[in-house]
């Protein structure tokens, strides 16, 4: 039986559920769960089965109504419960993937009101305790409509989107080293997709259906998870059937889809049946590596990829519906065919692969295979096909699109060919770069050999054309002054200034002048979930913005007192204010914190400066109200040292207000780890929370 919850659709007028439902795989036949205290209704959201229990986690209840929740359905008592989880704060979110391993439940990505998250989150349930993976290996990107499994010691991620277009790579996530790593792959990879399905059958990975949809959405493929080789099978249902948000599950041998649109998204139009696929055959076909050219029923040749057809037998609607007819046609004859055609010069590829495919799908009585006839007697049959001659010696085939990177490195390449530079230059080529608004930003250890300088400009041209941007940047390490300004060099283009959405909030800042972090992310996110409606914020170390917005536009505070010494950073803070509409309720003060910020008003303070804010404390202290407050410390720490450093926080802010005359309770709420600085040197905030005894 099939345990289904929530979604999208209904008789009538389709709109978001909370119904739960059976589905009996053999006989295609529902029944409603009848039960009280159900969660509220919800699309975009994870079920995960553990034991006899499911576990609901997020969703969207409505446009603007992103959750957070868990709840648990017990099938033995049939009852939902809310749980109440402690730990690092889960922030809301749908879309997202969850993948189990023993008695936990792991998170990863999703989308929070416009932002896609890229932290993985794992939930105990046998404590309730979710806590944040530490970043390591190599990290995926932002997604969100991915798909996530278990299959071992490892998590298997696949898809998705980064909020502008489909993602194609595979990463695996040892739960051991908890190391992120992408997986290479040999085989035609699937076509990049979200809103898929992904299944585990044996010791095979299974992906089918795909937004957006292409000729390819009803294409299975299967990754051996031994030799890493892609198969790949079509098929052939109703016709109505996209697999598009649909979700898969292995019931025995077979894969059984439920849900999901016939168009994309199809919502108010018409949803897909259920649908069985047996497996066996398809891994047999895999194993025994048996390739066929599949066709339709009017004899074209599928020419985008070497695949299986799925027969009928092997795919059943449950209910009602009719299947289509698949014509196999052996590879050997259209491969011994495609052989010949290069070799002698004939063959018009893209107009007439069709003509091809009717040749050799009539019957093998009728005609002689090629590798038994003459030269001459495959002219004329290629010619009776509607073959034309082309002048060059050789067929051209018109390459397809090559990724930004490849482009780089031929296009470098050539370059350093040319100038006579020796080859070893190019191991100073950037694997990876980042995009900061409109700048392209490559990383600070990147063409950092003296010799580059000898083609600096040419250089500088030739990547930013390859990659494809009009203005390119080289990063730099952050300056050592107090203000920590920015070293960012532009390589092409006239200007710093770039703007930047995160959270739904707008930044811009000259990128020359001003840092920007990236690490810090899911703090500003963290600062922006809390309730801070009546409260005065100081923030000790404003920048551009970084926590005064997040306070500002999603935790509606009442009022910021944003403390900045550098010039420039001030100069796109008034930017970000205006920009967001909040600058009413912001007050900023130019200068050292030190003696710039106010006190004695404040219900909470911000101190987001590393490697150390300690040179502030006094003045935190001195900006909370006389009955205390809650202060967000931020520090670089050994990860050997985590309690230390903790101590060390709660006896200091002791010690300050015991100086300043306060009699308070010191105690630390939480301590939360952002981001991994260096090598065992984390970034850590603590939640200090000082209340009048």
């Amino acid at each position: 039986m099939i345990l289904i919850f929530g979604g999208f659709g209904g008789i009538g007028r389709h709109a978001r559920r909370n119904d739960l439902l059976l589905l009996d795989p053999g006989s295609g036949k529902t029944q409603v769960v009848n039960c009280q205290k159900a969660p509220c209704p919800r699309m975009g959201h994870t079920s995960i089965t553990l034991g006899d229990s499911v576990y609901v986690i997020g969703g969207r209840a409505d446009p603007v109504n992103i959750l957070n929740d868990v709840w648990v359905f017990r099938m033995g008592m049939k009852e939902w419960s809310l749980l109440q989880c402690s730990g690092s704060q889960f922030t809301p979110r749908h879309r997202h993937a969850a993948a189990v391993m023993g008695s936990k439940i792991y998170i990863f990505g999703g989308v929070d009101n416009g932002a896609v998250l890229s932290a993985l989150y794992v939930l105990d349930t046998q404590n309730l305790e979710w806590v944040v993976i530490p970043i390591q290996g190599e990290w995926p990107s932002p997604h969100h409509s991915h798909s996530m499994l278990a299959y071992g010691i490892h998590l298997y991620m696949f898809g998705g989107c980064d909020g502008e277009k489909a993602l194609g790579d595979l990463y695996s996530f040892n739960v051991q080293t908890c190391t992120w790593k992408k997986v290479n792959m040999t085989g035609k990879r699937p076509t990049a997709r979200f809103s898929h399905s992904m299944f585990i059958h044996k010791n095979y990975l299974g992906i089918i259906g795909r937004c957006p949809v292409s000729q390819h959405h009803r294409e299975l493929s299967l990754l051996d998870l031994q030799s890493y080789l892609w198969k790949h099978f079509t098929v052939d249902s109703t016709g109505s059937d996209l697999f598009v948000r649909s979700t898969g599950s292995v019931v025995g041998d077979n894969l059984v889809m439920v849900g999901g649109g016939a168009s994309c998204y199809a919502f108010g139009t018409k949803f897909s049946e259920p649908i069985k696929i047996n497996l066996l055959p398809l891994i047999s076909l895999a194993e025994n590596d048996k390739k066929h050219i599949h066709c339709n029923e009017k004899g074209s040749i599928d020419k985008s990829r070497e695949s299986f057809p799925i027969s009928n037998k092997e795919l059943k609607l449950i209910g009602n519906g009719s299947l289509k007819h698949d014509i196999d046609v052996e590879a050997s004859v259209v491969n011994t065919g495609i052989r010949w055609l290069l070799r002698i010069g004939f063959f018009d590829l893209n107009e007439n692969m069709q003509n091809l495919g009717r040749t050799y799908s009539k019957s093998l009585d009728e005609r002689l295979l090629l590798k038994d006839i003459s030269e001459s007697t495959a002219l004329n049959t290629l010619k009776e096909c509607g073959a034309m001659k082309l002048e060059d010696d050789g067929v051209k085939v018109k390459k397809g699109p090559i990724s930004p990177l490849k482009a780089m490195k031929e296009a470098v390449a050539s370059l350093v060919e040319h100038k006579g530079l020796p080859t070893n230059l190019l191991e100073d080529l950037p694997s990876r770069w980042q995009r900061l608004g409109g700048i392209v930003v490559l990383p600070v250890t990147s063409f950092k050999d003296p010799a580059w300088n000898l083609i600096g400009k040419e250089l500088w041209s030739i990547v930013a054309k390859s990659i494809g941007t009009n203005r390119l940047a080289r990063q730099g390490l952050v300056a050592s002054t107090g203000t920590r300004d920015s070293t960012l060099e532009i390589l092409v283009g006239d200007n710093g200034w770039v703007e930047h959405r995160e959270n739904g909030i707008l930044y811009s800042f000259d990128a020359t002048k001003c840092m920007f972090s990236w690490g810090n992310l899911s703090e500003k996110r963290r600062m922006a979930h809390l309730d801070c409606r009546d409260e005065v914020i100081v923030d000790l170390f404003a920048g551009i913005g970084y926590f005064t917005l997040p306070f500002l536009v999603r935790a509606n505070a009442k009022q910021v007192y944003a403390c900045e010494w550098n010039p420039h950073a001030v100069e796109a803070l008034h930017r970000n204010l205006c920009a967001n509409n909040v600058a009413d309720r912001c007050i900023i003060l130019e200068g050292d914190n030190r003696i710039t910020a106010p006190k004695g008003v404040a219900d909470r303070v911000c101190l987001g400066l590393l490697p150390t804010s300690e040179g502030s404390w006094v003045t935190a202290v001195r900006a909370l109200r006389s009955n205390g407050g809650v202060m967000h410390i931020h520090g670089n720490v050994k990860d050997t040292e985590e309690c230390l450093w903790t101590d060390h926080v709660l006896q200091a802010i002791h010690e300050i207000a015991r100086l300043e005359g306060y009699l308070w309770e010191v105690s630390v709420l939480h301590v939360e780890r952002v981001k991994w600085y260096a090598p065992h040197i984390r970034h850590l905030v603590a939640d200090v929370q000082c209340r009048k005894v």
